[in-house]
């Protein structure tokens, strides 16, 4: 059975403030873990991470630092009662009731009611009053079970937390004044400032006679609003810190916008403003796709339009690369058993063929004439199946990637437009360039057509009928009749330009994509260079397979570099460093370069250039040694689907050597830097 959130040796009073508040969340890690329910520096470290994201000082002089954390061994409230107050963030003054909120990883619903039932309770000034008045660790304990198990003995916390509550369960006739309100609120974590929000937009509104049904998007699950309550509502609130989800249910309503913690400390002004939006026929309104620019952790309407439509390729490529991983790695499968030749009759066989009707070595065309396939029986057969399916899966690259960029602009309602015209782009040729124009033209058009205001009757069909088609219309107009020709010629000059460079101009185009690959270790320069490798990779040429190697061979540097000089010279890192380092083998072994951010973003004046150093070394000696990968991903793990092994073993070591060496020195003059300074 599990022990109660708090009990009195999880509470310090009269305690003299260490220092500042990253001192006092180290106190209260210290008494969390004294109680055995957490490892100390784990709990601190996510206590202190969730503090920078967001400062945990609310109104009324009290502070929540709070997190989730597989640190936790078992839910636990602290509780410190500082003798000066220690400033944590808040407008209206420092804090002196600090309560700490450890939840394990994996919190049930239970205490995660329980910890919405707290989180209300903080709001009302006669509870932080009690806390203060209070004289021993056991009146603090008593105080705060009594809130969060308030039922008689018998009865569950559960049934106590979903009791009705009386303002958001009011019906309408109920109200003195003013329209019906909705509010939605969350925060990040979902523990705390959601239900602190929810409690003080709901005792403000108590206050003014209004009637408002809340919304808590919390960890402790989701009551969605009925049909009723939006029907019957005039205004919408949003208390947010991260992306609602469900917006396109309010499609049309007049909407009150402001972060969580603005609900919490000025919740009657926020009321106010719903109550003056509702009748206001100029409001911001809910747009018809349920899409905030606005909305979400980044403030996307803060953002530059640069910025935005750089997320939106991101997020384009980030969708498209399980295409490219399945699709690429059963094309490479399909060579391995059925033979490289397998490309040439794959759909054939596949398709005329079966486990009990297996072929014989089959005729092909090729520019030397006609041919029989190396293979035949079950190996051909099964290499032509995996080859069709990955092919099959290739083919949807572009689509996929044009979708997925509108969806990064537009969401929902661009998605069908941006796959529509990435179908379109292959049609005419104009591959993955036109891909991306597709894509940034339908989420555009898509997202222009969300800030219209239809009557409220038409506003449930614009996000799944009138903005795809209209969008579709738009940019499938523009890429036939206008846009597709010029691009696919664009297209044609730049791969045959590219894939058909020898010699000194290959080394060379192994060395400026080794440099793109580790510029920025994942970033849009290195996605960039990773997209035109697996665009060219369905070709099935030698040319599109060494360009495939020499990316995949130069994103392995990075973090292989950083994982080598960390055990080489440990002293010039940290702890975390070096542990960052141990994991980086494996994350360089399998392509993943992003396993040298850590480093990059700690010192990227010697980390970076000199990865991009090593890179260009192991994309220039992929070309000269003419080593092809037919798989898309997976670094030294798809060694079967690579050709010649021993040429790419060589690269990526070398590249490695070389970026190991020079991040190791120029960090060895940094250090003797300071040590002369000091």
């Amino acid at each position: 059975m599990s022990s109660p959130l708090m009990t009195p040796d999880l509470v310090r009073l009269g305690v003299d403030p260490p220092g500042d508040k990253l001192a006092v969340i180290g106190l209260m890690a210290d008494v969390i873990a004294a109680a055995g329910r957490a490892e100390r520096d784990g709990l601190e470290k996510g206590l202190l991470k969730r503090e920078e994201s967001f400062a945990t000082g609310m109104p009324g002089g009290f502070a929540i630092p709070h997190c989730r954390s597989e640190a936790v061994h078992e839910a636990a409230l602290g509780f410190l009662r500082l003798a000066e107050p220690v400033d944590f963030g808040s407008s209206d003054g420092p804090a002196d009731l600090i309560i700490g909120i450890a939840a394990p990883a994996g919190t049930d619903d239970q205490h995660l009611q329980l910890l919405a039932q707290l989180s209300r309770a903080l709001i009302r000034p006669e509870f932080l009053a009690d806390l203060r008045s209070a004289t021993t660790p056991e009146q603090i304990s008593d105080l705060v079970m009594g809130v969060l198990d308030p039922a008689p003995e018998g009865a569950t916390a559960d049934a106590a937390a979903s009791a009705p509550d009386p303002v958001a369960g009011a019906p309408a006739e109920a109200s003195a004044s003013g329209p019906v309100l909705l509010a939605i609120t969350s925060c990040p974590t979902g523990i705390a400032h959601t239900y602190m929000a929810a409690e003080s937009l709901e005792n403000a509104a108590k206050e003014k006679g209004l009637i408002l049904h809340v919304e808590t998007q919390g960890s402790g699950g989701i009551t969605p609003f009925t049909a009723e309550q939006i029907a019957s509502a005039g205004a919408l609130i949003i208390a947010a810190d991260v992306n609602i989800s469900g917006r396109e249910r309010f499609a049309g309503l007049p909407l009150v916008e402001h972060p969580v913690k603005r609900a919490i400390s000025h919740g009657p002004q926020m009321l106010d403003e719903a109550v003056a939006a509702a009748s206001d026929p100029s409001a911001r309104r809910v747009p018809s796709g349920g899409a905030s620019p606005d909305s979400g952790e980044a403030g996307e309407a803060r953002k530059s339009w640069p910025r935005r439509i750089q997320a939106a390729v991101m997020t384009g490529v980030s969708y498209m690369i399980p295409f490219v991983a399945a699709g690429g790695l059963l094309m490479a499968l399909g060579f391995l058993i059925g033979g490289f030749d397998v490309a040439f009759v794959a759909s054939d066989v596949a398709l005329t063929h079966s486990l009990t009707s297996l072929p014989g070595q089959i005729e092909y065309e090729s520019a030397t004439g006609t041919l029989l396939t190396d293979r035949s029986g079950l190996a051909l057969y099964l290499g032509a199946v995996l080859f069709a399916l990955g092919s099959t899966g290739m083919g949807f690259l572009v689509a996929a990637l044009s979708g997925y960029i509108a969806f990064g602009l537009a969401g929902r309602p661009g998605i069908a437009p941006g796959f529509i015209g990435g179908a379109i782009s292959v049609l005419v040729g104009a591959g993955f360039l036109g891909g991306l124009i597709t894509g940034l033209l339908a989420g555009l058009v898509a997202l222009w057509l969300t800030t219209l205001r239809p009557p409220r009757w038409l506003a449930g069909l614009m996000p799944v009928v009138i903005i795809p088609l209209l969008t579709t219309l738009v940019v499938g107009g523009l890429m036939l009749l206008f846009l597709g020709r010029p691009l696919a010629a664009l297209m044609t000059w730049l791969q045959d330009g590219l894939t058909g460079m020898s010699g000194t101009s290959a080394i060379l185009l192994g060395v400026i994509l080794g440099l793109m690959m580790c510029f920025d270790l994942g970033g849009p320069v290195n996605k960039a260079a990773y997209l035109f490798a697996t665009a060219g990779l369905s070709q099935g040429t030698q040319a599109s397979f060494e360009i495939m190697a020499a990316v995949m061979a130069a994103g392995m540097v990075p973090p292989l570099a950083m994982a080598l000089s960390t055990v080489v010279r440990r002293k010039l890192y940290t702890e975390v460093e070096r542990e960052n380092g141990a994991t980086a083998w494996l994350l360089g072994a399998a392509f993943i370069s992003e396993g040298a951010i850590p480093f990059g973003a700690a010192d990227p004046l010697r980390v970076i250039p000199s990865s991009m150093v090593g890179g260009a070394v192991t994309g220039a000696l992929i070309m000269a040694f003419g080593v092809g990968s037919q798989a898309p991903h997976g670094g030294i793990f798809v060694a079967f689907a690579i050709s010649p092994l021993w040429g790419f073993v060589i690269a990526v070591l070398a590249g490695t050597l070389v970026a190991a060496a020079l991040v190791t020195v120029l960090k060895e003059l940094g250090a003797r830097k300071k040590a002369v300074a000091a």
